[in-house]
């Protein structure tokens, strides 16, 4: 089956731009995954084609009405999780992504106005999802970010897999620094070690500056990776036992 998103928008218009591009327009094209936008306006009930409506209780701004957005959820014909891109959602991150990429597909509501019927969240098991501590006015870049992180996981997506088992994120280590040509660039010149030929010593200073840079830039992600090995380590005593 091939992976599919399913991206609800009151701006279909907005999709796919940038996932027309690079690896993800090439992999679209040939194939690799599709993409459906589904426009939510079509699903309203009235002449005015709303899908928003004032909140209960008072307060500005508009919310997302639970009988359209549901109408538009069964309208469409998306597979895999229902997600809405909101700031108040959970974190997103490489594992979460990996786990979306590995299923069929997802099916990715642009939130707008002030957010969505609460009703709808609860009566759909829809998850919330948020790329970091800030607001966009619309969920469609954020949905256009997600894509873009599962497709390139997907099978022949990328030329070289085996990349995608060294960059950021893939150990809970950042990445770590790389260099190319010229040798010598304004009096800075490549680490010795990466001209050395030793493939053993590139390997182990790359694992090094990967730790030194996660322990200073992301104190969160080093606890998790030092959790992850002191437990591989209790694993390998068990076994010696």
């Amino acid at each position: 089956m091939t992976w599919q998103a399913t991206v609800l928008t009151i701006f279909p218009e907005m999709l796919p731009g940038p996932l027309a591009c690079s690896l993800a327009g090439k992999a679209l094209r040939a194939g690799l995954w599709r993409l459906e936008t589904v426009d939510i306006r079509e699903f309203a009930r009235d002449k005015h084609r709303s899908v928003d409506d004032a909140p209960f209780g008072g307060g500005p701004g508009m919310v997302m009405r639970p009988d359209v957005l549901d109408a538009a959820l069964t309208g469409s014909d998306g597979v895999g999780p229902a997600v809405l891109l909101s700031p108040r959602g959970r974190r997103l991150d490489q594992e979460w992504v990996r786990s979306l990429a590995g299923g069929p597909g997802v099916r990715l509501i642009c939130g707008r106005f002030e957010g969505v019927d609460e009703r709808v969240l609860v009566a759909r098991a829809i998850e919330e999802l948020s790329l970091g501590d800030f607001v966009l006015s619309g969920g469609e870049p954020a949905a256009i970010a997600l894509i873009d992180a599962c497709v390139r996981l997907l099978p022949g997506v990328v030329g070289r897999a085996e990349a995608l088992a060294e960059e950021s994120f893939a150990e809970s280590l950042l990445e770590y620094p790389q260099y190319t040509r010229p040798q010598l660039w304004q009096g800075l010149a490549v680490p010795e070690v990466l001209v050395s030929g030793d493939h053993r010593r590139i390997r182990d200073w790359r694992r090094a500056e990967a730790e030194r840079l996660t322990r200073e830039r992301r104190p969160d992600l080093w606890e998790r990776y030092r959790a992850s090995q002191d437990c591989d380590r209790a694993g390998g005593r068990e076994v010696d036992r």
